[in-house]
Formats: C-alpha cells, sequence, structure tokens
C-alpha cells in the first residue's frame, strides 16, 4: 500500500526516482495519467486496468463519460522503471501539474500522487483545517467495524 509523502527533485531528462518502498509494490511498469486536482497520478498496472474498466462501463453517450475518458486516458502513458527506480515525466504532463525541479509524492493506497509544492501547500491548509473538515466529512460513513 502506498503510504505516506516525501518531497523529492528532478534529476536529469525530468527523471523521478521512486523511493525503494514504493518501488517495492510495482511489478512491471507504471502508468501516469493526469490527476484530478492539477496533478498526476502513478498507477500500478492492476489499478490503472481497474479504472479503466469501469470508465469503459459507463455510457459512452454522455458527454461527461467521454470527458472523463479524454482527461483520464487520452493523457496515459505507460513507464517502464528504469534499473535505478527512475520514471521520465513527458512535458505535457509537468506543465498540467505545474511542475518544476521539486516535487511532492503522496501515498493513497492503490496509487500516488505528484503535487507541485505549491499546489501541495493549498492541499495542505484544506487538509489542516480540522473545523471545516469535521463539517466536509460528516455524512461520509466511515467505520472501523
Amino acid at each position: 500500500m502506498f503510504l505516506g509523502q516525501t518531497h523529492s527533485q528532478l534529476k536529469q531528462s525530468n527523471r523521478l526516482s521512486l523511493p525503494l518502498n514504493w518501488r517495492k509494490l510495482i511489478s512491471g511498469g507504471i502508468y501516469l495519467t493526469q490527476g484530478f486536482d492539477q496533478n498526476l497520478l502513478i498507477l500500478t498496472e492492476e489499478t490503472f486496468h481497474e479504472i479503466f474498466q469501469r470508465i469503459s462501463s459507463l455510457n459512452l453517450a454522455d458527454p461527461l463519460v467521454r470527458l472523463l475518458s479524454r482527461m483520464f486516458l487520452g493523457r496515459a502513458i505507460f513507464l517502464e522503471l528504469d534499473s535505478r527506480g527512475t520514471i521520465s515525466l513527458p512535458a505535457n504532463l509537468m506543465k498540467y501539474a505545474d511542475l518544476d525541479n521539486e516535487l511532492v509524492i503522496v501515498g493513497q493506497g492503490d496509487y500516488l500522487e505528484i503535487w507541485s509544492p505549491g499546489q501541495w501547500d493549498m492541499q495542505q491548509a484544506q487538509i489542516n483545517d480540522a473545523q471545516a473538515n469535521s463539517q466536509r466529512f460528516s455524512t461520509f460513513i466511515i467505520a472501523t467495524r
């Protein structure tokens, strides 16, 4: 499971080195695509194919389904980690997520998110607002049993 967060810097040619503890969870390659919040998503093959199945089962006649498909699938790329556990981030996805040399990688269980430090700071401000979170999440049913 991808948990926690780490700050990282890109190497030459926009190469990102994934931490060893996360690399161990990846067999084969990964899919990289546009996220929903001006971020990028790193998905294992299994997770990507599960989401693909769900998207492809939606009504293609619905314009929102087509938009979701274009956003998620049309911007996706399959990447294999090299021997050092690095991947090269494409320029178009870096531009979308406003990425430069520094970035933040955040574990989300089945996938990872890549954020620019500025965008992540804005997310942190929302995450740290305990009073607002009480109201935001009050209708969710979160149970341990």
